[in-house]
């Protein structure tokens, strides 16, 4: 089996490479960047704003195709609309169209966001979620298989400066002095990027053929939480600061909003959690009152 890995030098995808390697496949790691953490890997240079780069990294015999590329970093995303929609909207759109013309693909999987879901995220939730849209309709229109994957917080050791965890640990090491800018209520449901790499593995079985699939930690962890954590680790020797000031762009408890796609959530087996089953009931709902009203608005 043949897998091109768009992203791949990076956090998340460096860790996928790794699980598809381990398990006999044969990858390709498309990305601006030399990877660094799977040196052993193919790689080829690719700039997904350019058409022609990416239908030139994917062989014509390929299985599977992941799509990690783009920007990630909500507070990047907030200041560069131009540049998050350039990669993250048209990027990807490019990937697809190159996908499209695939006679033995069977899979495009696509690495969103829980903030698709969400009112919060700014342009990179925005951005996340018009993939996704698009994604579905070349579903429709070329029979392209995919699965969506919306990760929610992911740390590993191979992160880097635009990963929460990782700046927090940053922090402590180098100043023996966390500063939160919120309050410590604010909740996560963290997930490793070993357990995340496997997971998007899995989802290459038929079940989750053209399916929404949310991949989350099994437990919430308030940051105040992770931080008495972080500062036990350090035997406390470090200090903790909470500014309480508003984290414009980011969630507090859930980053679900009302929208009307639901995902399953894998963690060992699928299921769906609370947050995506109340927008289900909700959607139903909306559906039933929408229709009772076109009816009486008929009559």
């Amino acid at each position: 089996m043949k897998a091109v890995i768009f992203g791949g030098s990076g956090f998340l995808g460096s860790y996928v490479i790794d699980e598809l390697m381990s398990r006999g496949w044969e990858v390709v790691c498309a990305d601006k960047q030399i990877p660094r953490f799977t040196p052993h890997v193919r790689f080829i240079s690719v700039d997904i704003t350019q058409l022609d780069q990416v239908q030139s990294a994917i062989p014509e015999d390929c299985d599977v195709v992941y799509n990690f590329a783009g920007l990630a970093d909500i507070n990047l995303a907030k200041d560069q609309p131009l540049k998050v929609i350039e990669l993250n909207i048209l990027g990807n759109t490019n990937i697809l169209e190159a996908c499209r013309s695939l006679p033995k693909l069977q899979r495009f999987v696509f690495a969103s966001s829980a903030y698709a879901f969400s009112e919060k995220g700014s342009f990179y939730g925005i951005s996340k979620l018009s993939a996704e849209k698009i994604i579905e309709e070349y579903g429709v229109q070329y029979q392209l298989p995919y699965t969506i994957l919306r990760y929610g917080s992911l740390y590993g050791e191979r992160a880097d400066v635009h990963n929460g965890v990782f700046r927090l640990i940053n922090q402590a090491l180098k100043d023996r002095k966390i500063i939160y800018r919120g309050s410590g209520e604010e909740v996560r449901e963290y997930i490793h990027c070993r357990d995340a790499a496997k997971l998007s593995v899995d989802i290459l079985s038929s079940e989750f053929l053209n399916q929404h699939v949310v991949l989350t930690g099994l437990e919430k962890h308030k940051y105040k939480d992770l931080l008495t954590m972080l500062q036990e680790i350090f035997n406390h020797e470090i200090e903790i600061e909470y500014k309480h000031e508003p984290y414009s762009g980011h969630y507090t408890v859930t980053p679900y909003s009302f929208r009307p796609i639901i995902g399953t959530k894998l963690i060992n087996n699928p299921y769906i959690d609370l947050g995506q089953g109340l927008l289900e009931c909700i959607t139903c709902l909306h559906q039933q009152l929408q229709e009772e009203a076109e009816g009486v608005d008929g009559r």
